[in-house]
């Protein structure tokens, strides 16, 4: 039988922030050149696979700054939900049951 855990609504909040900026940083990630400072383009074709890489002109201060916030954020939200309160209320054994229940809230429909 699966548990049910009564999580407060700020740490709900605090996953479901943690949630949108991870998701935000990761989208950001993909769209931004491969490397922060300028390097050329290489191929390695000699290797069991080939890898290849186009000249990177790398990223503006503006970006280098967008990504230190969401970082910044994501680990603030981390040290938040990951120390709340709550989890000391949770019995040893079920700690680990109740974090991914608490990671998976935004897939149980309501």
């Amino acid at each position: 039988m699966a548990s049910t855990y009564d999580f407060p609504s700020d740490l709900l909040a605090g996953q479901e922030e943690l949630h949108q900026v991870r998701a935000e940083l990761l989208a950001l990630l993909k769209r931004l050149p491969w490397s922060v400072e300028p390097l050329d383009g290489f191929s390695d074709t000699g290797g069991w696979r080939k890898v290849e890489r186009p000249a990177s002109p790398g990223w503006t201060d503006d970006e280098q700054a967008e990504v230190e916030k969401l970082r910044c954020r994501e680990r603030e939200l981390t040290v938040f939900v990951s120390g709340h309160r709550f989890w000391s209320e949770v019995a040893t054994a079920e700690k680990v049951d109740a974090r991914m229940r608490l990671k998976h809230t935004r897939d149980v429909p309501s």
